[in-house]
């Protein structure tokens, strides 16, 4: 649910209008539109590119995981589910909330990549290195508009 959805059910949940907490709060969304789309723009158009950059630079860190195993099986499915999470962050930062990432991506994820063997902090750390790559590619005020939803994804890892 995008933030504008969200506010909007809170004050007719409440049977009221809008108050200006609230109108502050979607003006605040507005302004940052244009940008939400510029971050979402280069994280889909960039993504194959953050996935491969990102894992190489997690091989450097981590160089004894499931993906840097040498099955490239394993490779291809630890990437697919990178790509994944980098479409769920650019969801969030459209919808400007972290609602798709609860929703979609984090609730059962550390219980499946335990199941699968995968250590979780790996991941985590795995999500630092896309972090840093999908950040080097967007201006200032890009990134530190993305950071935290990268950030709300790899606290979920620790």
């Amino acid at each position: 649910m995008s933030l504008v959805a969200q506010v909007i059910a809170q004050s007719d949940e409440a049977d009221r209008f809008l108050s200006r907490t609230e109108l502050d709060k979607l003006q605040d969304f507005f302004k940052t539109g244009e940008t939400r789309l510029k971050v979402a723009q280069i994280l889909s158009q960039n993504e194959q590119k953050i996935v491969q950059e990102g894992s190489q630079r997690f091989w450097k860190v981590i160089p004894n995981t499931p993906s840097n195993s040498g099955d490239p099986k394993k490779t291809a499915l630890c990437q697919r589910d990178q790509a994944w999470y980098l479409r769920l962050i650019t969801y969030a930062v459209l919808a400007g909330n972290m609602k798709p990432l609860d929703d979609i991506g984090i609730n059962g994820m550390r219980e499946m990549y335990v199941s699968l063997g995968v250590p979780v902090s790996n991941i985590g750390s795995c999500m630092r290195s896309l972090k840093e790559v999908a950040t080097g590619l967007m201006s200032r005020e890009e990134a530190d508009l993305a950071k935290p939803y990268f950030d709300y994804l790899i606290r979920a890892m620790y």
